[in-house]
C-alpha cells in the first residue's frame, strides 16, 4: 500500500498511518528537500523569491505535512510503537535542521535577495520571512568554525531527544497512577459527576467501586471537593512527585534530563555569542533585556504581594473558624478554596456547571466569533479522525469565503498528553492562485460525559476553551499567503498569547454568557443571581493566582539566566530562593514541581514562561477598548481581526499592536481586571 504520509491530501489519513509508515516518509522527504536545496543553488546564480524560497518552502510544507499529524497523534493516542517510531524521527529532523541553518550556501543566497534591488519590490511578508530567515541562520549556528557547528548539532539533537523524554515520562507516571476505592463513603463530599466519572473508570478496568487517577479532572475533583484530608494528601504527594526521584518508579525521572537540559542551552545561548539561555531566547521575543523581563515580573509580584498575603490570611481564619484547622497545607487550599467561596459568595462550581454542557459552550462559542467577526462555522461529518470523540468543523467569513478548518479534541482519556492546546495541522500558503487553506488542531482534556448526560464544564475549562480557540482564530483566519509569517509562524513568542488570553473575556460578560450557557436538562438562562455571584468571586484569591503566575515565570526565567557550569542548574535551590521572595503559600519539600514543568522542559517556553504575564497586558489592553466601545463593536472586532488575528507574524507585534490600540500598551487594565489595584 501507499504512503499515507507521501501523499498529497488535503487532510492527514489517520486511520491510515501507522508507526512503520512512519520513519519510510520522513527520511524521503527530508532526503527530497536536500536534493531541491542542493539543485536550486547550482542552477541559478541570481536568487529570486520565485526561484529559491518559494520552492524551498514548498519543500519544508510537505515535511510539516507529513510530521504535524504524527507529532500530533503521539500526543493524543500514545502508544509503543508509535513512540518509538516517533523518536526514531527525532534525530533525523534535528540533524536536518540544523544542516539546513548552518548552510553557509543558503545563507548566501537569501542574503543576496535581501541585498538586491528586487528585495524592495517584495511584500512586507516576504520581506520579514527574508528577515526572520537569515536570523534563523545567525541562531542556528551559520557563523561558527566547523567544530563548534559540529557541537552546536549535538546539543541540538540531544535538546529535541531530552524533550520527547522528559514528556514521556510524564505521561508514563501520569498514566501508571491509579487508586481503588471499594467503599463510597471514602469519597465523601466529591459531586456526583465525578462520582460517575470515577465508576466509569473503574468499570473500564472490569472492577466494581471507583478509581482515582492522576487525569487532570480526577486530580482536581478530589482536591477540590474530598472531605478526606488523608486522600487529599495522598493524592497531592502523588500529583506533584510524578517523574521525579521521589516518584514511584526511577525508570520515569526526570531528575538528570532538567539537569542536562539547562546545561545544553546554556552551552547553545555561549556558543552563539548570548552570555545565557535567557539573552538568547529573547532574540525571538518582544522584550528587548533580561532586565526589562525581571524588572516586569518584579513589579507585578510588588504590586499583588500585598493581596495574595491578605488572601492567603482570609482563607487561614476560615478554614480555623469555620473547621477548627490549626494549619493549612497545600492539598487544604483547594478545598477550603472552595468552601469559603460558597459560604461568602453562596457560590458552588458545582451549581456553575449545571449552565455549561459542553455542547452548548461550543455553539456559544461559534456565536461569540460569529458576532464579533462575522464568521460561520459548521460542523462536516464523515471526516477521518485519530479518535471518536474527535469531531471537525469549518470556518467561512462573512463573504463566504473558506478560511479555515479544525479538529476538536475535547476529554481527558488514557495516553493523552495532559493540558490543553492549539497546534497547526496545515498552514495558509498561495501557490498560483491557489490558497492552501489552515487547518488546526484543538485539543483538551475536560472531564468526559458520564451516563447519558453531556459533559459539564466548570468555568474554568469554558475559559480554557475559548483561549486555545482564540490561537486557533490567529492560526486560521491569517491572510498572510507566506508560510514563515502566516497564521502563528513568526509572531514574537512573548505576544503569541494576545488572541487566547484575550477571548478569554467574553466568557465573563452577561451578553456572552448569553450566548454559551444554559442548564443541560432545562436549556433555563444562567440566572442573574447566580451571575453576580460568578461576577463577585471572579478576583477571588486573584493576589495568590497572580504570585503563583510570577513563581513560574520567575523560577524559569533566572534558571536559565543565573545558570553557571560550575554550579549547575540548582533547580530546586533557585525555587525556593523564588518562592521566598514572591510566594504565599510554600510547598512542602517532597514537592517536584519542576519535574512535570513541561511548558519550559518539553514546550516551547524555556526562558519564555513569562510571556503569560507580558502577553496578557496586551490582551487585557486591547479588551478595554471593547470595553469602551461595547463588546460586539463590529468597528472594533473589525480592528482586532484586521490589525492582530489577519496579520499574524508579517509584522512586529508592537507596530501591529499600535495599529489597533492607537497607542502602546499599558498595564492598568490588567491590575484592574485582576482586581489588584494599580
Amino acid at each position: 500500500m501507499n504512503n499515507p504520509l507521501l501523499e498529497n491530501t488535503e487532510l492527514p489519513i489517520f486511520s491510515q498511518i501507522k508507526p512503520e509508515y512512519v520513519e519510510p516518509a520522513i527520511e524521503q522527504l527530508l532526503s527530497d528537500a536536500q536534493t531541491c536545496v542542493e539543485k536550486l543553488l547550482t542552477e541559478n546564480d541570481n536568487y529570486t523569491w520565485e526561484n529559491l524560497i518559494a520552492p524551498l518552502g514548498e519543500a519544508e510544507d510537505r515535511i510539516n505535512k507529513a510530521w504535524s499529524p504524527v507529532s500530533h497523534m503521539n500526543s493524543v493516542v500514545n502508544n509503543d510503537e508509535l513512540r518509538d517510531a516517533y523518536n526514531a524521527c527525532l534525530p533525523k529532523l534535528s540533524a536536518y535542521s540544523t544542516e539546513m541553518g548552518q548552510h553557509k550556501g543558503l545563507f548566501n543566497a537569501y542574503l543576496s535577495i535581501a541585498d538586491s534591488g528586487d528585495y524592495a519590490q517584495l511584500e512586507p511578508a516576504q520581506q520579514k520571512v527574508i528577515q526572520n530567515t537569515l536570523r534563523g541562520f545567525r541562531l542556528s549556528g551559520v557563523d561558527l568554525d566547523d567544530a563548534k557547528k559540529a557541537r552546536y548539532k549535538e546539543i541540538s539533537l540531544e535538546l529535541s531527544q531530552l524533550s520527547s523524554k522528559y514528556e514521556e515520562n510524564l505521561l508514563d507516571a501520569t498514566n501508571a497512577w491509579q487508586k481503588f476505592i471499594s467503599k463510597k463513603s471514602e469519597l465523601a463530599g466529591l459531586p456526583e459527576s465525578a462520582l460517575q466519572q470515577a465508576k466509569q473508570t473503574a468499570e473500564q478496568e472490569g472492577k466494581k467501586g471507583w478509581m482515582l487517577t492522576l487525569q487532570f479532572p480526577s486530580y482536581i475533583a478530589v482536591m477540590t471537593y474530598a472531605d478526606d484530608r488523608q486522600l487529599r494528601a495522598d493524592m497531592y504527594k502523588a500529583f506533584s512527585t510524578r517523574a521525579s526521584d521521589l516518584g514511584t518508579n526511577s525508570d520515569w525521572d526526570n531528575s538528570d534530563i532538567m539537569e542536562k537540559t539547562i546545561a545544553l542551552r546554556h552551552e547553545k545561548a555561549r556558543l552563539l555569542g548570548f552570555n545565557n539561555y535567557a539573552e538568547l531566547s529573547l532574540a525571538t521575543k518582544m522584550a528587548d533585556s533580561t532586565q526589562q523581563v525581571t524588572d516586569f515580573l518584579e513589579q507585578l509580584a510588588e504590586k499583588s504581594l500585598p493581596q495574595a498575603h491578605k488572601d492567603l490570611a482570609e482563607l487561614a481564619e476560615f478554614a480555623k473558624q469555620q473547621y477548627a484547622i490549626a494549619k493549612l497545607h497545600t492539598w487544604d487550599t483547594g478545598y477550603y478554596s472552595e468552601k469559603m467561596r460558597q459560604y461568602a459568595y453562596q457560590l458552588s462550581q458545582e451549581e456553575v456547571r449545571q449552565y455549561f454542557p459542553a455542547p452548548r459552550v461550543l455553539q456559544g462559542l461559534f456565536d461569540v466569533v460569529a458576532k464579533l467577526y462575522g464568521l460561520n462555522i459548521t460542523e462536516l461529518e464523515n471526516i477521518d479522525t485519530w479518535h471518536k470523540e474527535v469531531r471537525f468543523f469549518q470556518i467561512k467569513d462573512k463573504a463566504g469565503e473558506l478560511r479555515g478548518k479544525f479538529y476538536i479534541d475535547l476529554y481527558a482519556r488514557p495516553k493523552k498528553r495532559g493540558g490543553a492546546w492549539m497546534d497547526d495541522c496545515v498552514g495558509r500558503k498561495k501557490i498560483d492562485d491557489t490558497i492552501q487553506i489552515p487547518v488546526a488542531y484543538l485539543t483538551c482534556n475536560f472531564t468526559p460525559p458520564a451516563g447519558d448526560d453531556p459533559a459539564l464544564l466548570t468555568h474554568d475549562e469554558v475559559l480554557t476553551l475559548f483561549h486555545e480557540f482564540g490561537h486557533g482564530l490567529q492560526h486560521m483566519l491569517t491572510k498572510v499567503d507566506y508560510l514563515g509569517v502566516s497564521g502563528i509562524n513568526g509572531v514574537e513568542w512573548d505576544a503569541v498569547e494576545l488572541p487566547s488570553q484575550f477571548m478569554e473575556n467574553w466568557c465573563w460578560e452577561k451578553e456572552g454568557l448569553a450566548l454559551i450557557s444554559g442548564h443541560y436538562k432545562t436549556g433555563e438562562a444562567l440566572p442573574e443571581e447566580l451571575f453576580n455571584k460568578m461576577l463577585a468571586a471572579k478576583n477571588f484569591q486573584a493576589g495568590m493566582i497572580m504570585v503563583r503566575q510570577l513563581e513560574f515565570s520567575l523560577f524559569d526565567f533566572k534558571m536559565h539566566q543565573n545558570y553557571t557550569p560550575e554550579h549547575g542548574a540548582k533547580i530546586y535551590q533557585g525555587l525556593n530562593a523564588i518562592r521566598e521572595k514572591v510566594s504565599v503559600m510554600i510547598p512542602p519539600d517532597f514537592n517536584r514541581f519542576a519535574h512535570s514543568f513541561s511548558h519550559i522542559f518539553a514546550g516551547g517556553y524555556a526562558a519564555g514562561y513569562y510571556s503569560y504575564k507580558w502577553a496578557e497586558v496586551l490582551s487585557s489592553d486591547a479588551y478595554s477598548l471593547f470595553e469602551e466601545n461595547g463588546i460586539f463593536d463590529q468597528q472594533t472586532g473589525e480592528a482586532f481581526l484586521t490589525h492582530i488575528l489577519e496579520t499574524g507574524g508579517s509584522a512586529d507585534a508592537m507596530e501591529l499592536f499600535v495599529k489597533f490600540r492607537g497607542r502602546e500598551p499599558k498595564i492598568d487594565a490588567l491590575l484592574r481586571h485582576s482586581g489588584i489595584a494599580a
